[in-house]
């Protein structure tokens, strides 16, 4: 199974989130989850979106909106083949 159609399968369960990239929407695997900062005494949200490369491309410092919050791209990477992309981000 390609991941194009497992993404397809998801987004078709209800499973992703839809992720609005210059006029364009893309469903993606969306997280934000907590990190430790400052040796243990804090936490940070640390906002990532999965997504199958060929459906977008996404470079530092592009903007995208997630259920109506703006966020900025701060590292993108391709996963296992590189047939998948996770995008790193910070909200504004």
């Amino acid at each position: 199974m390609d991941v194009e159609t497992l993404y397809e399968a998801a987004r078709n369960a209800g499973l992703l989130t839809a992720v609005t990239v210059a006029g364009t929407t893309v469903h993606c695997a969306f997280r934000a989850p907590d990190e430790t900062v400052l040796d243990g005494l804090a936490l940070s949200r640390d906002y990532q979106i999965d997504y199958p490369a060929s459906w977008m491309t996404l470079a530092v410092g592009d903007t995208v909106e997630v259920a109506g919050s703006s966020y900025q791209v701060r590292d993108v990477r391709a996963i296992g083949d590189g047939a998948e992309h996770r995008a790193f981000l910070s909200q504004l």
